[in-house]
């Protein structure tokens, strides 16, 4: 449910390191919470964000998400896949349903996001650890 090899935002969002590209999706415990995604908004290439910040939107029939960057860095690619099958975060979020691949600006920020149990147990106690 939660792959070993990831890291983890708080906020509901992967992250997936190769090389200097950071790959960017939504936890099987995010997905599960919308249900039926139905629209993402995701950046225009180029994008710079911040550990954080919020880089885009998803919608499914019951609510409207924030949608959080895990670390900083250059916004180098998005699934473009998304826009016309949004279903495909609720089908397979960590492989076919990504969003975006960021340009890492600082590796830090790479070690200090969530281990799999790490963020498993901010799920079991509630989902937030904010």
């Amino acid at each position: 449910m939660y792959p070993e090899n990831l890291r983890y935002f708080q906020e509901h969002t992967w992250l997936r390191v190769e090389g200097k590209i950071g790959i960017v999706g939504i936890t099987y415990y995010a997905q599960q919470a919308l249900a039926n995604v139905v629209y993402i908004d995701l950046p225009r290439i180029g994008t710079e964000v911040k550990a954080g910040m919020v880089f885009g939107s998803i919608e499914s029939v019951k609510v409207v998400s924030d949608l959080y960057a895990p670390v900083s860095g250059k916004i180098v690619e998005v699934n473009e896949k998304l826009f016309d099958t949004p279903e495909l975060v609720n089908a397979d979020p960590y492989d076919a349903g990504w969003m975006i691949k960021i340009e890492i600006f600082n590796f830090e920020e790479v070690s200090s996001l969530l281990s799999c149990v790490e963020y498993q147990n901010i799920v079991e106690s509630g989902g937030s650890n904010r």
